[in-house]
């Protein structure tokens, strides 16, 4: 530890690691995927857990016909009710407001066979948490709750508000985060605990879904020349589409001046994720259906960007006869999730870094996120400047034996906890 004033150094003694371990052992153990009971149960959970470390906690269910109707909503699962939790510790009292935002939905286990242990409940191996969330995002969520919850077990009263926003549906577009910022929990800036590598995130790609559909003729297989396959169709509407990542990815790099995104040769990928085609094993498929996340770099108009997506697939359909003759339909659906950047002076980004490296002891690592996150809804619809920073590596999420290390989140929480002690003030006694 660098450079720490005493109340610093007794609100990280206060951190409670073993409690934070099991309020992500709980937390893993609800199945919270996006729509179902469990996402709110989850919910329910951390109101419990914000009540418990003496917070105000507004916790509110979701209007959400009102919510679907605002322009920047977005959500591929139905839901019948959702709730919406906030916590708050702290007052204005002359300092700034930040928020911690983290989500509580989660993607599906997958095929239970290729999981080490059970994918619900927290198993630790190693040093590492496994588990479906334990690394996107319910730990990154309990570390900025567990730096909160120091700060008021040390006594300290913070002269700005610190607010914890857990949302639910950031998997399936967002509409938790937005829900929260329309219903006025807003601040001076905001951090989301999103699985950097212990990165400073000022940056973070877009990515908007897709869903491509290419029609064929059926007729029965031991006939199927008489027919047309939209099985083989697709194939050069998909090289079509490779070709378009490439290119498009090689413009974005050039045209990147902050070398936030040079890590990564795709930083902006397309990737198709489900193919469905066919109806039947003996009849040539007269259908076929992919869906996809289209990337979209920072600083990219996303309405131009899915242009050049149209305007590829339909150049290529012009080369090939039946096409011509069937285009292929492409529409947007599902998730939205536009880029965003706050900019490297930002104060919320210059005392992250600054807390980061008091605590870690060498200087901060800055780097773009080329995931989508909810950034985007507090930057772009808030107006709030926003970080990512969270432990665990990306690549370790939306995968079988999801994990993250114990000591990421024991280091996460700290720089947590002193940057809002640091970014919104804090009495010396």
């Amino acid at each position: 530890m660098q450079h720490l004033h005493p109340i610093e150094q007794r609100v990280l003694s206060a951190i409670n690691d073993d409690g934070l371990l099991k309020a992500l052992a709980d937390l893993v153990s609800i199945p919270s995927l996006d729509g179902t009971t469990a996402e709110n149960e989850a919910q329910e959970a951390v109101a419990a857990l914000l009540q418990s470390q003496s917070m105000t906690v507004d916790r509110w269910e979701i209007d959400l016909p009102r919510l679907y109707a605002h322009p920047d909503c977005s959500w591929e699962v139905p839901r019948e009710r959702a709730l919406g939790v906030v916590g708050i510790l702290g007052e204005d009292r002359g300092g700034r407001s930040l928020i911690f935002n983290g989500h509580v939905d989660v993607v599906p286990a997958g095929d239970r066979r290729l999981w080490h242990s059970d994918p619900w409940q927290a198993t630790i191996v190693n040093g590492r948490v496994y588990g479906r969330g334990a690394l996107d995002m319910k730990g990154g969520l309990c570390c900025a709750i567990f730096a909160a919850r120091a700060i008021a077990a040390a006594g300290v009263r913070l002269r700005g508000r610190l607010v914890i926003q857990s949302v639910i549906g950031e998997e399936d577009g967002g509409l938790g985060t937005l829900a929260a910022i329309l219903r006025g929990h807003t601040a001076d800036a905001a951090i989301v605990a999103e699985p950097t590598e212990l990165k400073v995130a000022p940056a973070q790609a877009g990515a908007h879904n897709f869903r491509l559909t290419v029609y064929g003729a059926a007729a029965h297989g031991c006939v199927r020349e008489e027919g047309v396959s939209a099985i083989e169709k697709f194939a050069p509407l998909h090289q079509a589409i490779i070709a378009l990542e490439r290119t498009r990815n090689e413009r974005l790099r050039a045209a990147d001046s902050s070398g936030l995104f040079s890590r990564y040769r795709t930083p902006n990928a397309i990737c198709i994720g489900v193919v469905r085609a066919g109806e039947w094993a003996s009849s040539e498929a007269e259908q076929l259906v992919a869906e996809g996340r289209y990337g979209i770099g920072v600083g990219e108009d996303p309405a131009i960007a899915r242009t050049e997506l149209e305007q590829t697939v339909a150049a290529a359909a012009a080369q090939d006869p039946w096409l011509r003759d069937h285009p292929p339909m492409l529409e947007w659906w599902g998730g939205r999730f536009d880029p965003a950047s706050t900019p490297m002076d930002s104060p919320v980004v210059q005392t992250l870094a600054a807390c980061d490296q008091a605590v870690r002891g060498t200087p901060a690592t800055f780097e773009g996120m080329t995931y989508g996150a909810d950034m985007r809804l507090l930057v772009n619809v808030g107006g709030i400047p926003t970080v990512l920073y969270g432990p665990g590596d990306v690549r370790n999420a939306h995968r079988p034996n999801e994990s993250v290390a114990i000591v990421d989140l024991q280091t996460a929480t700290r720089v947590l906890a002193l940057t809002a002690l640091r970014f919104c003030g804090y009495d010396e006694e």
